[in-house]
């Protein structure tokens, strides 16, 4: 396979001044404000407390607050102890 590709650079516009004329302006007023909600968000990914496992929390990037997190705090404590297996918290018998 051939590689002939050849990356060069893109012009950018800033178009955040730029407003639609047009009936739907309650739409893209919507549509910009999710947008920017939206991108105020960062994914962060975390090697958990044991091999293999990660903790995945999303933040918010101009608080620096952790806005979700993924497995709980709790969970992740009870990973550090070294007894724990994954399905070890309930005790399904009879």
């Amino acid at each position: 396979m051939q590689s002939n590709a050849k990356i060069g650079a893109v012009a950018a516009y800033d178009v955040s001044g730029v407003t639609v004329a047009n009936g739907d302006d309650f739409h893209e007023s919507r549509t910009q404000q999710e947008a920017e909600q939206a991108a105020r968000y960062r994914l962060v990914i975390e090697e958990g407390p044991r091999t293999g496992s990660f903790i995945y929390k999303t933040m918010d990037r101009v608080t620096g607050e952790i806005v979700k997190q993924f497995p709980r705090e709790q969970v992740i404590e009870l990973m550090r102890d070294p007894g724990y297996s994954a399905g070890a918290v309930i005790d399904t018998r009879a």
